[in-house]
């Protein structure tokens, strides 16, 4: 007589075992017919599942965090579907879900087309309409060998040798459709009611150059339209924000093959990360820290000390010379650590709060670079905190703050944390990184923070803390970090005298708010669609003349501007005044002044923003007010 307990709390009993269909359908009617799947003990499954013994319950709707994922699922086979019902002879190969969709990778004799995606999306349709049971089956791995073999799918043969011998796998099957799958899946195809197939693009098989080119097909799936048109209405709203266009239309920066992955910055671009070099400069000195810098070149044996080299070594720039292996630093940590061996300190010197605007380099993948989002040459806002280990907390929530700080003056109010806890492949004893995963815990839950853990996610070397936050489009970025490591400063030999006259190894605590100025400075640009707060424009008011006249009077103003602190510019082009607003209003310029004879003969300046707002003619003390207070309150909302 299995019981059953539901997320409120609740519990129902059933003298037989029963399944997570035939629990829901007991709860009501309507949330039978919207179950997708269940969790039982906190375990994705099929709604056709059997609950033999007492268990805790939550039935997947597509209103749950967890029900669009299922439908991905089971879009992606109903896609796979269709593609073979359509193009006899196309073999399916893999098809997982990704970020707010899936793909599959087919092998087919011939490239497909834009037409042959709207055949498919229709087909799909078709299939969804027809509500075709799905269900779930095991298999050995030598029976399923052999199915696939008779049909033809030589991929799928291929992907099962790698499978262990004894090991049942679980297929899913629709109409004469079926494929190797995890699970869960909708309880039919009449649950998919929303999807559209966004893009093709090649994929090598098993993503190795040297394998045979295939045929990726994309798609979304949504809950519902409303969610699907949302979704794609996004889409739309971050093509206009593309960093990489912007930045061309405001002359910020450009990328060229002659140097992949690294920035040519303009002087609009530069004023912006000058901007905010000095902003987190100033920031960091009001927290505590010492600026530092450390070299470019560092020998391997460093690296291989670190730990770094067995790890990166294939993401590292080497050179070579005078007998001597060297690398172009990937990360700062372990110079930093030099830094802190010059000289033995005290418990007195600590906590030590290194920080440098470290310029890294790694030898990212082609493919994988885009825009200044993913770069090869970067630089971090990176810093090392050494301190004692009873120090841990205080120094991860006064972070906390820090970051917390930060973020809101560039604009972001959302903050999402997460803890991510070992990988298998570590260094260091289960006994220290129980400590530093407890120290990183305590430390959020003493801030009062609601936080998830991520499994196995941590840093080779200790457990982190990652700090994402969401723009104005709901799109989650990870930027800010920080990390315990029990296990760096010993390996490169770190020590200082305690309290009791003996020497110990501190904690090393890694932290970044931003991550890198070129990701950091991307996501700026798209979140505020090249409008940036005032404080962070390039330039920040443009004063403009109606006639010739007015240029003296016009050099006067930008003058008084500059002289107070603020990035200034005039524009005594020849041209009317209407292309002259228009065009530095599409340049994001926050304020225009035009300066007439009525203004030169008064002392004041006509003001209108960036938006189309006129707000009238003031004198140059009033507006320089107005300007200070917009560049005072930063990025933070009135």
């Amino acid at each position: 007589m299995p019981v059953i307990t539901l997320p409120d709390g609740s519990k129902r009993e059933f003298a037989n075992p029963v399944t997570v269909f035939e629990v829901a359908a007991d709860i009501g009617a309507g949330l039978a017919k919207a179950a997708l799947a269940g969790k039982v003990d906190g375990q994705p499954v099929d709604t056709s599942f059997t609950i033999e013994n007492d268990a805790d319950l939550a039935i997947i709707t597509s209103r749950d965090d967890e029900g669009p994922e299922v439908i991905r699922h089971s879009c992606a086979h109903l896609m796979a579907m269709a593609v073979q019902d359509l193009f006899p002879g196309a073999q399916v190969t893999i098809g997982p879900v990704i970020e707010d969709g899936f793909y599959y990778d087919f092998a087919y004799e011939r490239p497909f087309t834009p037409e042959d995606l709207e055949k498919i999306e229709k087909k799909m349709a078709e299939l969804a309409k027809q509500n075709l049971p799905i269900t779930r089956s095991l298999m050995s791995r030598d029976e399923a060998t052999k199915m696939f073999d008779e049909m033809g799918e030589k991929y799928k043969v291929e992907l099962l040798q790698a499978v262990p011998d004894a090991e049942d796998l679980s297929f899913y099957s629709q109409g004469d459709f079926i494929d190797l799958c995890r699970g869960p899946h909708t309880p039919s195809t009449g649950h998919i009611k929303a999807f559209k197939l966004m893009k093709v693009a090649g994929a090598y098989w098993r993503g190795d150059s040297n394998n045979e080119m295939l045929q990726r097909i994309y798609g979304t799936a949504w809950g519902d339209k409303k969610a699907l048109k949302a979704y794609l209405h996004r889409l739309e709203e971050a093509e206009k924000r593309d960093h990489r266009k912007l930045g061309k239309q405001l002359n910020m920066f450009h990328l060229q093959e002659e140097a992949p992955g690294m920035v040519f910055w303009h002087p609009n671009g530069w004023t912006l990360y000058q901007q905010i070099e000095q902003y987190m400069r100033t920031k960091q000195r009001q927290h505590g820290y010492d600026e530092i810098k450390t070299p470019q070149v560092v020998e391997r044996s460093l690296w291989e000390k670190s730990g770094h080299w067995d790890k990166f070594s294939e993401e590292m720039f080497t050179t070579h010379s005078e007998n001597h292996d060297f690398a172009i630093k990937p990360m700062n940590c372990p110079c930093h650590v030099q830094v802190f061996n010059q000289g033995l300190r005290s418990y007195r010197d600590l906590p030590l709060r290194l920080a440098e605007f470290g310029c890294c380099h790694r030898n990212e993948p082609s493919g994988a670079l885009h825009g200044i989002m993913r770069v090869r040459g970067f630089v971090q806002d990176d810093a090392h905190i050494f301190c004692a280990e009873d120090s841990i907390q205080q120094e991860v929530a006064q972070f906390i703050k820090f970051l917390d700080e930060v973020y809101e003056d560039f604009g972001f109010t959302e903050v999402i944390y997460k803890l991510s806890t070992r990988p298998e492949q570590r260094v260091g004893s289960d006994e220290v990184w129980d400590k530093s995963e407890k120290a990183l815990g305590d430390a959020l839950d003493a801030a009062g923070l609601d936080w998830d853990e991520l499994p196995g996610e941590g840093a080779f070397y200790g457990p982190k803390i990652e700090f994402s936050l969401k723009d104005c489009l709901g799109r989650v970025w990870q930027c800010g970090t920080i990390q315990v490591d029990f296990s760096m400063p010993g390996r490169l030999g770190a020590q200082f005298v305690n309290e009791q006259g003996e020497r110990e190894t501190p904690v090393m605590l890694h932290r970044a708010i931003l991550g890198s100025f070129e990701r950091f400075i991307g996501i700026l640009i798209e979140n505020f669609a090249g409008a940036l707060p005032t404080w962070l424009s390039p330039v920040q008011a443009v004063v403009m003349n109606i006639t010739d006249k007015q240029s003296e009077y016009c050099k006067k103003v930008v003058q008084n501007l500059e002289n107070k602190g603020f990035r200034a510019e005039s524009d005594l082009r020849n041209e009317k005044i209407g292309f002259k607003i228009r065009e530095r209003t599409l340049q994001k310029v926050p304020y225009l002044l035009v300066i007439g004879d009525k203004e030169v003969e008064a002392g004041t300046v006509a003001v209108r923003t960036r938006t189309g707002v006129d707000l009238g003619s003031m004198s140059q003390e009033e507006f320089a007010n107005l300007l200070g207070n917009d560049v005072a309150k930063k990025g933070r909302q009135d």
